[in-house]
């Protein structure tokens, strides 16, 4: 895995939302984002994760921060995981696994002795003017969002 480093322009993407609306990276420019790739949706740990980021939404907001979620499942799975769980931001399609390839989230795992391919849970903080400010790597999901609220910090 080749993670892009802090201070690096963040890698422009452009894919489908759990809308299937298009969305890209640039439309975002101006704005601090929280991009966080997660293995699978409706899964123990990315749920956990996902409803962090949920219910301490309203603390990003005031921060004027936009959350994205990025995992290689289809634009259906998302659009069901969002609602199930009532996502209040975008959650977008990797099918390809293209972004997380740019992003270098993917790669060789291991799971109960055997090994894949598959997205390893990492954050990224980009900064207004399209930096990468933070890089989180082996993300503990359920105090995630804590962690980042405290990065986001003055």
């Amino acid at each position: 895995m080749n993670l892009p480093q802090p201070g690096d322009t963040a890698p422009e993407f452009n894919a489908q939302t759990d809308s299937g609306e298009p969305i890209s990276l640039s439309e975002f420019r101006g704005k601090n984002i929280v991009l966080y790739f997660y293995p699978k949706a409706d899964t123990p740990g990315c749920t956990t994760e996902a409803c962090n980021f949920r219910d301490d939404f309203s603390a990003y907001e005031k921060k004027d921060v936009v959350i994205l979620g990025v995992s290689p499942d289809t634009v259906k799975k998302q659009a069901n995981f969002k609602q199930k769980f009532e996502l209040p931001f975008t959650l977008i399609a990797d099918e390809g696994h293209a972004i997380s390839d740019r992003y270098g989230v993917w790669g060789p795992k291991k799971f109960m002795g055997k090994e894949y391919e598959g997205v390893h849970r990492t954050t990224f903080l980009i900064n207004q003017k399209g930096k990468i400010s933070q890089i989180f790597e082996k993300v503990k999901p359920g105090i995630h969002s804590a962690e980042i609220l405290a990065a986001l910090e003055p």
